[in-house]
């Protein structure tokens, strides 16, 4: 196997992150060099865009001067013990069978989730004992009771053949919805399984090298990354074996198993920073200096009630020596001591660390930390967590007689212009999958898992905009890849566009969930579609939305973002989003969309984005981009286009459907439970 994975991207968005690229090359960055512990005396430069957006508009703003480390109430005498020698009960791991294997399978797991879960389903313990269990095995409780939600990492999106015919074993077997669900941190995540099959489910996966440990809880999450990483004609250098020793460093390490909050982790593989770290806690950016790899190493980044983009915390660490490995443990250390953060779960981030102190203030504490005596304790070498990947001697053959259309060929085209980008290995391409709202079926998974045996050499990655790139496509083979995707329902054109709707489960499944965003995706896509826009500029646009103020829909970063809420008419609730406008994540460029003082019925969405739509195909300047053309009119000119549909209904027959959330036959009513992400 092979991960990593990213944002969805046009050709026409490609031009533009490799120029924007360029112009970001500009800015010097502090070095830090193999052994290094000094770099306090360098400041460190903001990531591009960060000056622009690290506080934008909604966001909470720290109040009066910076908190000094004095101030903070951290647990000094707190002992964090690493992962013990290689071989040893403490570190039992042997990597093999790569690819396909990049989180070792320890069978005494499963039969530990055996034994806890029959214990908690016979009374023995209480449902408080087992959560936190459960959750290190990546089994989330659900909003409807007795089901759970089992989140398979997929570390930077690398999936093979075997491991999409498990997924569709297991479906089938234990998942009633039928289907599995693409999330925007790479996972796949299977719905509605109820707790004695929950068990089988991860045993069954494990066989193909599919692990859900640590897929949620206060641990380090699911490592995300470009999907083009190793085959993109602007890449630095390939990230993906070190992102692997990454994974294989952390899971289980006993320093992030109960950390004040989860750790989300993003490596990208050049300066269009496709992975888009400056919204993670930590994020990787390959650097070269004097021959040697290395990344820049940002820290502090997060959507959700704080948004922050990260800022760099060193412009330079080594990478082959393993003392990224080693910086990010310092990170974590000084994380996992801070007492004050764990009372308010829900702004327990490292992110509100940073904020708090300051970047210079925080690059000082790792400065000394790395100075400690655990630090010579460690085992920091990555040889033998490196991976044995080469994609290209996996590669296909040509094709001895590859199809080509016969007749119209005008889907095909507008597949090809949409989808397939060419790989810096000549006579090779890439094909953009889109799946519609990140939902495979069972026949689906197989049909993927078909095609990438006979034309990818067995490589594709998931991508952060809930997709699925196929790698390593000969460009004869183009059609044949066409046809196959036509056959099981996934040959659309207009990847990465603006009918490329993205959301989270909201209400579908999540205890957090105010409003059914799966359903508003729907209602969004068909009436983008029917709009029949081909302006490609219109198309550019990005359309995500989230059911609640957390950032799992990446409404933050959506051209036009929505995020759950609702409304009071009287004694009657109706479901609502509130929208984010001018949001930006491409060419190595991050900027939080700035959030309209309006609250739209969940209805009248549609009816808002349509109007939104024409509004700038009338109003914009020549070339002007959507986001551009925010900054110029104003959040009141949005405001204003849609005054009237922000005005609530009255409760009565004729306006019924607007008590109604969208995929919903019930009255809506405002049902949240306590999200077990800070359990």
């Amino acid at each position: 196997m092979e991960p990593t994975s990213a944002p969805a991207r046009t050709k026409e968005a490609s031009k533009a992150a490799a120029s924007k690229a360029a112009r970001a090359k500009a800015a010097s960055k502090p070095a830090r060099t193999k052994g290094a512990t000094k770099a306090a005396a360098s400041k460190a430069a903001k990531p591009k865009g960060a000056s622009k957006a690290a506080k934008p508009k909604g966001a909470s703003k720290a109040a009066g001067p910076k908190a000094t480390e004095a101030d903070l109430e951290q647990s000094h005498d707190k002992v964090q013990r690493g992962k013990g020698p290689v071989g040893s009960r403490e570190n039992p791991e042997v990597y093999e069978d790569v690819p396909g294997h990049v989180i070792p399978i320890l069978e005494d797991e499963f039969d530990d989730f055996d034994t806890e879960a029959g214990r908690f389903l016979d009374g023995e313990t209480s449902e408080e004992q087992f959560i936190g269990f459960r959750l290190k095995q990546g089994v989330y409780g659900q909003r409807q009771p007795g089901v759970q939600m089992i989140r398979v990492k997929l570390p930077i999106g690398g999936v093979t053949p075997e491991q999409m015919d498990a997924f569709a074993s297991v479906i089938e077997k234990y998942v009633p919805l039928g289907k599995g669900h693409i999330t925007t941190r790479q996972n796949v995540q299977m719905h509605h399984v109820p707790l004695p099959d929950a068990a089988e489910l991860i045993r069954e996966i494990a066989a193909a090298g599919l692990s859900s440990r640590e897929g949620c809880g206060n641990t380090i999450r699911n490592v995300t990354g470009d999907p083009w990483a190793g085959v993109a004609a602007d890449e630095t250098f390939d990230p993906t074996p070190y992102a692997i020793a990454y994974v294989r460093y952390f899971v289980r390490h006993p320093t992030t198993q109960l950390m004040p909050r989860k750790v989300k982790t993003a490596f990208s593989c050049s300066d269009a920073d496709r992975a888009i770290t400056g919204i993670h806690d930590i994020g990787f950016i390959p650097r070269v200096r004097d021959g040697v790899r290395g990344f820049e190493v940002r820290v502090g980044g997060g959507t959700s009630i704080m948004p922050r983009i990260a800022p760099t915390l060193y412009g330079f660490v080594a990478a082959d020596d393993g003392e990224y490995l080693k910086v990010t443990e310092a990170v974590l250390r000084i994380f996992d001591r801070q007492d004050w953060l764990r009372p308010n779960r829900a702004r327990a981030r490292i992110k509100v660390l940073v904020d708090k102190i300051g970047i210079d203030a925080f690059r000082a504490m790792v400065d000394r930390e790395l100075e400690g005596s655990w630090a010579g304790e460690r085992d920091f070498s990555i040889e033998r967590l490196l991976p044995e990947i080469d994609e290209e001697a996996e590669a296909p053959a040509a094709p001895l007689n590859a199809g080509s259309p016969n007749g119209d060929r005008s889907d095909f085209d507008r597949f090809l212009a949409d989808g397939v980008e060419a790989q810096r290995q000549p006579g090779f391409s890439t094909v953009h999958v889109k799946i519609t709202r990140g939902d495979l079926t069972p026949e689906q998974f197989r049909g993927l898992g078909r095609i990438m045996r006979e034309f990818c050499g067995g490589n594709a990655r998931t991508t952060i905009d809930q997709n699925l790139v196929l790698r390593w496509v000969r460009d004869e083979s183009l059609y044949d890849v066409y046809a196959a995707l036509r056959e099981i329902g996934l040959a659309d054109a207009g990847v990465g566009t603006l009918t490329d709707v993205i959301s989270c489960p909201g209400t579908d499944s999540c205890k957090l969930g105010i409003t059914a965003s799966m359903g508003l995706n729907r209602a969004l896509q068909e009436r983008v579609e029917a709009m029949g826009i081909t302006d490609p500029l219109t198309r550019r646009i990005h359309l995500k939305m989230s059911g609640c103020p957390n950032g799992c829909g990446q409404h933050h970063i959506g051209t036009i973002g929505f995020y759950g809420a609702s409304i009071k008419v009287g004694g009657h609730t109706m479901p609502a989003y509130i929208p984010h406008i001018g949001g930006v994540a491409e060419a190595g460029e991050v900027v939080y969309g700035a959030r309209l003082k309006v609250r739209l019925p969940a209805k009248r969405v549609p009816d808002a984005v349509e109007r939104w739509l024409r509004m700038y195909e009338a109003e914009r300047d020549e070339g002007e981009e959507f986001t551009d053309f925010a900054a110029r009119v104003g959040t009141g000119r949005f405001e204003d286009e849609i005054r009237d549909l922000s005005i609530p209904a009255e409760f009565n027959l004729e306006n019924m459907l607007q008590f109604i959330d969208w995929s919903r036959r019930e009255p809506y009513q405002v049902i949240r439970g306590e999200g077990e992400c800070a359990v």
